[in-house]
């Protein structure tokens, strides 16, 4: 993690984006550490935001290239249960995006959504709210504050 640090906010950058990806890898630590290195709160939060976004919208677009023949075939889940997960993913849509940033189910939701084809728009823009909202909430406990 230290070489991130030397990297500086390009560091951040690359954290955050890929502990949004299927990377098992917390951004929060990072968030921390860069929020007490630099003082920056706007700075951190922008460029953590930023790429923890980015990082969720390729796991949702990688979601957004799978088949369901390809999960019947070599994952063997019947198409039944398929079925079942999209009706459940329709009902609760884009919703579920907000969130994306939990610690494994968050990558899980982001490719459901994806999957199943929600709106790529509207998703996009809750998985930014999301994300941007964990900061947010991270710099405020921390005593940093935005404004």
């Amino acid at each position: 993690m230290e070489w991130l640090e030397q990297l500086g906010y390009w560091g951040l950058f690359l954290a955050t984006f890929l502990a949004a990806t299927v990377v098992p890898f917390s951004s929060d630590a990072l968030y921390i550490a860069f929020l007490a290195m630099t003082k920056n709160p706007m700075a951190c939060f922008l460029v953590a935001s930023a790429g923890n976004t980015l990082g969720g919208l390729v796991t949702y677009f990688i979601g957004r290239a799978g088949k369901l023949e390809w999960i019947e075939k070599y994952f063997k889940v019947s198409h039944e249960k398929l079925i079942k997960q999209k009706d459940i993913v329709n009902k609760y849509g884009v919703w579920a995006a907000l969130l994306s940033w939990l610690p494994l189910v968050g990558d899980v939701i982001l490719l459901g959504l994806g999957f199943y084809k929600s709106p790529a728009l509207l998703t996009c823009l809750m998985i930014l709210i999301g994300k941007a909202g964990r900061f947010v909430i991270w710099t405020y406990l921390l005593g940093f504050g935005l404004f």
